[in-house]
């Protein structure tokens, strides 16, 4: 069957389901179960009104409870035990982490990921700052948001082979078509550089990949909330003398200090979380594995599923703070 249709019947499937789910279940409470007529009707919208929530709550609970919390269950129940011959499940308590920890490659990718959010969500946000702060300046402003911004529509494999290319080495003969070797060559370097094979140095080349994508989400977020600063407040400054960055510094930053907090902390979260970047560009090689990739490796390459779902709730739980906080705030500020 053709990709295309085949996802269309999903779809059409999908959203035909849920709407007769939610027209039977409403009918079935309405009609059947508490009838608004009779001598109990009063009695009986109550009853309908409290349960109808739950009706709708139900698929989505449903979804989670199958895709998310069964699936951490699991992997957690998987870190603590290891597959012996034929198959057998055997309960082999932290073992698995103390495996993980006394590997190299572990404290490898602990190593890089650390530098992964120390990096890139500064950057990100900050580059995402600067240009929605600038180009409300110049009339060009929304082509210069939609150039910055186009990088999001692509996958992260897809940048992976574009900033590939851009790092390509070929023997110094030849004509490089990587774009940083040949201005490296141009300004006078004697040897086209293999770039992602840096210790250290690759692990940041890689990072601009998620910079490039990440900072036109921090754009458009921080520019929504750059315009929701009353005109007065500026106007205000003005007419007291300041100069423009005091303005920046001192007024505008402040009061958008919680979006860029939240921007922050949604860019830290795909970071944790980051795998294809590194997989398409160097599949961990030159010192620049990070927790995703080395899940992936003892998962699907060693057959390894008690290190690997170790590795699984390491990740897991560096994320759930940023999670829980996100979460706290976002009721705060509703509050």
């Amino acid at each position: 069957m053709n990709p295309a249709f085949q996802a269309l019947i999903t779809i059409v499937i999908g959203v035909g389901g849920c709407v007769g789910y939610f027209y039977a279940s409403n009918l079935f409470l309405d009609k059947v179960l508490y009838p608004p007529s009779g001598p109990n009707a009063g009695h009986n919208i109550n009853r309908a009104n409290i349960i109808r929530p739950w009706l709708f709550l139900f698929p989505a609970m449903l979804a989670l409870g199958v895709y998310l919390a069964y699936p951490v269950v699991a992997t957690a129940w998987l870190s603590f035990h290891q597959q012996r011959a034929g198959g057998v499940e055997e309960f082999v308590g932290l073992a698995n982490y103390q495996q993980m920890i006394s590997e190299s490659k572990f404290w490898e990718s602990m190593r890089n990921n650390m530098l992964w959010l120390i990096v890139v969500p500064a950057l990100s946000t900050m580059f995402g700052l600067l240009v929605a702060t600038l180009t409300d300046r110049i009339w060009w402003g929304s082509i210069a948001k939609s150039l910055i911004f186009m990088p999001m529509a692509i996958s992260f494999v897809g940048a992976s082979v574009i900033w590939k290319l851009i790092y390509d080495a070929r023997p110094i003969e030849q004509d490089q078509i990587g774009m940083l070797n040949a201005l490296y060559l141009w300004f006078g370097g004697t040897e086209p550089q293999t770039w992602l094979t840096i210790p250290l140095w690759n692990s940041l080349f890689l990072m601009i990949v998620l910079v490039w994508i990440q900072a036109g989400f921090a754009m458009v977020i921080l520019s929504a909330a750059l315009r929701s600063i009353p005109e007065e407040t500026i106007e205000a400054a003005i007419i007291d003398g300041a100069n423009p960055f005091q303005i920046f510094f001192k007024i505008k930053v402040p009061q958008i200090m919680g979006t860029i907090v939240v921007v922050w902390t949604t860019i830290t979260i795909v970071v944790l979380k980051v795998f294809d970047i590194v997989l398409a560009m160097t599949n961990g090689q030159w010192e620049t594995q990070v927790l995703a990739n080395y899940m992936f490796d003892k998962l699907f390459r060693a057959n390894d599923w008690g290190v690997g779902s170790a590795s699984a709730m390491v990740i897991m739980l560096l994320v759930m703070p940023i999670l829980v906080w996100n979460v706290y705030n976002a009721r705060k500020e509703m509050r």
